[in-house]
This record gives C-alpha cells, sequence and structure tokens, in this order.
C-alpha cells in the first residue's frame, strides 16, 4: 500500500484517479483550502508516506531525514523554489512539477496586469463605487500597443506572453540565457544578451523567470532606476526576484510609474505592506493560476505524476531532477 500526503483537496476529477487504486492510501490534510502552507501537519504526516502533494509547503533536508519511505514530491506547481532539491536527489526522491498545466492562465494574467495598470482598472472601479465617473485624478491611462516590452524568461509562460505582447502590437524584447539568438529572432522577437543595456528602452518589463541565486533579489534599486520613470513592472513568477522595498520606494517617488503584481516577497501579504498603500500598483495574491481551467489542469497532472511514479512510468519532462529517475530505474 502506498501512502500518498495531500497537503490540498484538488478537483473531482483528479481525486478519482486516486480513488479508483487499491493499492493508494490517501491522507488529506486539509478538507478545505486554506491561506497558508500546512508545515506542521506535514511533518506529522510524512514519517511514512511514500509520495506527497504539495501546495506551498516548504521541503527541507531536516524533514526528508524524518520520511525514509518517501520517493516522490508532487508540486501542484511549475515552481519548487520551497523544495531542497540537492537535497531530495541525495536522498532519491524525485521531484515532480505540472509543466504546461497553467501556462496559458499565467500568461493571460501577465496581459491582465499590463492592461489592469495600462487602463489604472483598479483605480476607476474604486472611484465609480463612489460616485465618481470621470477618471480619477493622477496618471494618464495607455494603449499597450505601441509600447516595447522587455520579457525576462522564455519559457513556457514568457513564450506565450512574448505572443500574445506582438498581438497587441507591442515591440518584444526578450531575454534568456537557455534560448539562442535565433531562436528569438525566429520567434519575432528581438533577441537580448545585454539585459542592462535593455532595461532603458523597455516600456514595461515583464518577468518569467525561475527563483535561484542568481534572480533572487534580480530587480534592485539599481534595476529599476535604469528603467523609464513612465515604465511599468509586471511580476508573475516569484516575490524575491524583486527587492520589495527598493519596488515600492521607486513608486513612492516616481522612480518608475506603476506595477502590476500576483506576486510578493513574503505570501500571504503582511497587512503593513508597503505597497498596499501606493495607487500606482496592481495586486492579485498569487492568483494568476487559479482559473477553473487551470486547476483541473493541475491537479490531473499533479496526481499523475504520483500514481506515474507508483507504476514506474513517470515522464522526466514532468521532473525537476530526473537523474533520480535514471538512478532508481538502473
Amino acid at each position: 500500500m502506498y501512502k500518498l500526503v495531500f497537503c490540498r483537496p484538488l478537483h473531482a476529477d483528479a481525486m478519482a484517479l486516486l480513488q479508483a487504486r487499491e493499492d493508494v492510501q490517501l491522507d488529506l490534510l486539509s478538507p478545505t483550502f486554506r491561506s497558508s502552507p500546512m508545515q506542521a501537519e506535514l511533518a506529522e504526516h510524512i514519517r511514512d508516506a511514500y509520495g506527497v502533494m504539495l501546495d506551498l509547503e516548504r521541503i527541507a533536508d531536516e524533514l526528508l531525514a524524518t520520511a525514509p519511505a518517501l520517493r516522490v514530491l508532487s508540486r501542484f506547481g511549475v515552481g519548487y523554489d520551497a523544495v531542497d532539491v540537492p537535497a531530495c536527489t541525495k536522498r532519491g526522491v524525485v521531484v515532480s512539477v505540472v509543466n504546461g498545466a497553467n501556462d496559458q492562465s499565467v500568461a493571460e494574467h501577465a496581459m491582465m496586469l499590463m492592461l489592469g495598470v495600462a487602463r489604472r482598472i483598479t483605480e476607476c472601479d474604486a472611484s465609480e463605487r463612489v460616485g465618481n465617473w470621470n477618471m480619477p485624478a493622477g496618471r494618464t491611462t495607455h494603449d499597450l500597443a505601441g509600447k516595447k516590452v522587455l520579457v525576462i524568461g522564455y519559457g513556457r509562460i514568457g513564450t506565450r506572453v512574448a505572443r500574445l505582447c506582438a498581438a497587441f502590437g507591442m515591440t518584444t524584447m526578450v531575454t534568456d540565457p537557455a534560448f539562442p539568438t535565433p531562436r528569438l529572432a525566429a520567434d519575432g522577437h528581438i533577441p537580448v544578451k545585454d539585459v542592462w543595456a535593455a532595461i532603458p528602452e523597455a516600456d514595461i518589463v515583464t518577468l518569467h523567470c525561475p527563483l535561484d541565486q542568481v534572480t533572487r533579489g534580480m530587480v534592485n534599486a539599481a534595476f529599476l532606476k535604469r528603467m523609464q520613470p513612465t515604465a511599468w513592472l509586471i511580476n508573475t513568477a516569484r516575490g524575491p526576484i524583486v527587492d520589495e522595498p527598493a519596488l515600492a520606494a521607486a513608486l513612492a517617488d516616481g522612480t518608475i510609474e506603476a506595477a502590476g503584481l500576483d506576486v510578493v516577497a513574503h505570501e500571504p501579504a503582511a497587512a503593513d505592506n508597503p505597497l498596499f498603500g501606493l495607487p500606482n500598483v496592481v495586486l492579485t495574491a498569487h492568483k494568476a493560476a487559479a482559473t477553473q481551467e487551470s486547476y483541473v489542469k493541475m491537479s490531473r497532472r499533479a496526481v499523475l505524476n504520483l500514481l506515474d511514479c507508483i507504476d514506474g512510468k513517470l515522464d522526466p519532462g514532468y521532473t525537476v531532477n530526473p537523474e533520480v529517475l535514471a538512478r532508481n530505474a538502473a
């Protein structure tokens, strides 16, 4: 019997896949959605688990040491910065993600943030609700067409964002060390090798890179000062990529004009987060992949990653450390 610990419930269709298996014991930690990770509960239930379906829970080597039977972690998402992947690899634990399940949803959300910032949508909504039909005082609104956007990260989401930006009539500059210049140019974009030189050219900078040692704090005070005073920052990637105090200061003093953020440095955000008091920022509480369509696809893939690992047929394309699969198969 394989014990699988779930840190959140998933779509009914995905849960049905588990119920159809006689060799699986399901341990669901929470019957309802929550706003915080099930960290303490996970520590209690992981000891004899074969697999864990993670939401926002952190996996460190100390926790792994208490779970000798653990063989697979399935992330309900594509980010894995909360997981100590080297420790998992050392202990023979496969880390899987739901690649391809939420790409379109996050890309559309990035465009929504651009449009929300461009048209001051939250400010206009709040103004009309108190009886003010006129445009609120402050910055002007804009079209996206004709803007020059710098897309940082050209993975599954970044490629879609760049394509959507082009469809809106924007000039797309793209940077990603994993993609050669001919590929980016063939896709119709302007390849960028020197990000520092491209920053002042961009009307919009949109982030679609993973959080790692290189990108953590990448958008700092110096980065923001390189941007045009009329430029906008869009982040649907990870909050710690941005130096949040520096961004709040830049938005407050006019170093940049506005920002659209689906993620913040510490989630859930504290009530005294300085971004909350700024009218020139649109915040969406890490909801980019929260559409029904994405939820269904992510749920199914997260469950299949666990079951496929049990059955010895997990596709390496859904794993962060495929070398563990190869080692286990040897």
